[in-house]
């Protein structure tokens, strides 16, 4: 005499029970003795188990009806329910259980419906999104000052024209797939859980080609060489990266291309550097231009412009030019150019210049050299 209880009385239901009554009974006791919420809980597992027995009999219609009839003795091996399904609940989960295993985990877990596990929920998409690609575009320090269209050439996966991105021969489509019923994954059991992985026939596309196309062979692309128009807003800097949004590699099967991310690389320049949107450029004078005063010329990146160095300048002195710079990016207006000024001693003189710098430095005593002044005055007062 079987010591297991009435399938209907674990569940807490009458033989009259409806398929709705049976899921939602079993749902209900199913999270309240899930092993997972009754950690260490021999007892909460063992009815766990019982539980899940009963609602993979009850729920199959075949199979309620043949225990309906016969009881326990039709589910073991040589009973007439033994075939059903590959057996009771330890050869595995049939697909009722694995249709409500989502709801389960997400009372358990806090996961929103709809997620893996659950039949009847979204199909995924037959086309997959195209993968990202990404490059790098060195431009002169002017190109970044002043932006413009630079033309990239890629090499990319292109949508096939031949089959419009399907990869079915024209004329043909592609079929559900047979194994996942066109959801893209499948489910199996390991333990007390239901995984779910990509479908290992159409590999998560949902669809499969019994006809591919020949110019693409089925995948909807193919690999081109593409020139692409990009264009560089004004102020850019080396680090900085573009969007250029469907312009990646094509999807699979129809799918949305992916996008092209370009990174900026500013070239060096002969004469600038910059510090944000300010241009800095060092320009040497001579020892008599610091000295006396003089007007030079100055590079900007609008061309040479004059600028007056007052007498008696100091080397390092900075000069700044307004709206000299670059664009400020995201913003409006330009940055300045701060001019640098080096005071350069000659490396070689003539024997009528050294005896006239001579003549000079006598000249030179008790004139106003601050710098000089300001370091001797220093250094009397550290050594007294």
């Amino acid at each position: 005499m079987s010591t297991k209880r009435d399938y209907y009385e674990v569940l807490g239901l009458s033989r009259g029970a409806t398929a709705e009554d049976l899921k939602k009974s079993y749902r209900k006791l199913a999270v309240q003795f899930h092993p997972d919420k009754n950690p260490g809980d021999k007892k909460a597992e063992e009815k766990f188990k019982e539980l899940s027995e009963a609602y993979e009999v009850l729920s199959n219609d075949q199979k309620r009806q043949v225990y309906d009839q016969y009881g326990h003795a039709a589910m073991g091996a040589g009973g007439p329910g033994g075939g059903f399904g590959g057996g009771g609940f330890e050869g595995g989960f049939g697909s009722s259980i694995n249709d409500i295993f989502g709801d389960i985990f997400g009372d358990i877990f806090g996961q929103q419906q709809g997620g893996p596990g659950r039949r009847g929920g979204a199909r995924r998409r037959a086309g997959r999104p195209g993968a990202d690609l990404r490059t790098t575009v060195d431009l002169t320090f002017e190109e970044a000052a002043f932006g413009g269209e630079k033309v990239l050439t890629i090499q990319k996966s292109a949508r096939c024209e031949t089959c419009e991105g399907t990869g079915a021969k024209p004329g043909t489509s592609p079929d559900t797939c047979n194994q996942c019923g066109g959801r893209g994954e499948v489910n199996f059991q390991q333990g007390f859980f239901a995984i779910t992985r990509p479908c290992p026939k159409c590999s998560g596309a949902g669809q499969t080609i019994p006809h591919p196309c020949g110019d693409c062979r089925g995948t909807g692309h193919y690999r081109k060489s593409s020139q692409i128009a990009v264009k560089i807003p004004a102020g850019v800097d080396t680090g900085q990266r573009l969007k250029l949004t469907n312009e990646g590699e094509a999807g699979d099967r129809g799918g949305p291309p992916g996008d092209l991310y370009v990174s900026i690389n500013i070239l060096p320049h002969e004469f600038f550097t910059r510090e944000e949107f300010d241009v800095i450029c060092e320009v040497p004078i001579t020892f008599t231009q610091a000295a006396l005063g003089a007007e030079i010329e100055v590079p900007t990146l609008d061309g040479k412009v004059k600028v007056k160095v007052p007498a008696g300048t100091q080397s390092n002195r900075t000069l700044r030019l307004k709206t000299k710079g670059l664009a400020r990016l995201g913003s409006y207006g330009r940055g300045d150019q701060l001019v640098r000024l080096i005071v350069e001693v000659p490396s070689k003189l003539s024997s009528e210049q050294r005896d006239l710098l001579k003549r000079f430095d006598e000249l030179s005593k008790g004139t106003s050299n601050p710098m000089h002044e300001t370091f001797f005055g220093k250094v009397k007062n550290l050594f007294g």
